[in-house]
């Protein structure tokens, strides 16, 4: 198992759009990807929030790198 905490750069945050993307991001991944936020599996979570990957599985380390970068890259926005 890996994790990284990662904070929401795009100005929107995690709404519909941006969500998608890094939903598509991480379907390409075998490993169980989950992600959390102030303790919970995230919900409303806006610019500035810091966000934690959780990554398990045989391509974990790609995964989690992945989805690190998506959302420093603003994830589409």
């Amino acid at each position: 198992m890996v994790s990284q905490k990662v904070v929401i750069k795009n100005p929107t945050g995690l709404h519909l759009r941006p969500a998608g993307i890094l939903c598509k991001e991480a379907m390409q991944f075998k490993s169980l990807i989950t992600f959390k936020f102030r303790g919970l599996l995230g919900a409303c979570v806006k610019c500035g929030d810091e966000i934690e990957f959780v990554c398990e599985g045989e391509d974990e380390a790609e995964a989690l790198k992945t989805l690190v970068e998506a959302v420093e890259n603003g994830l589409g926005e």
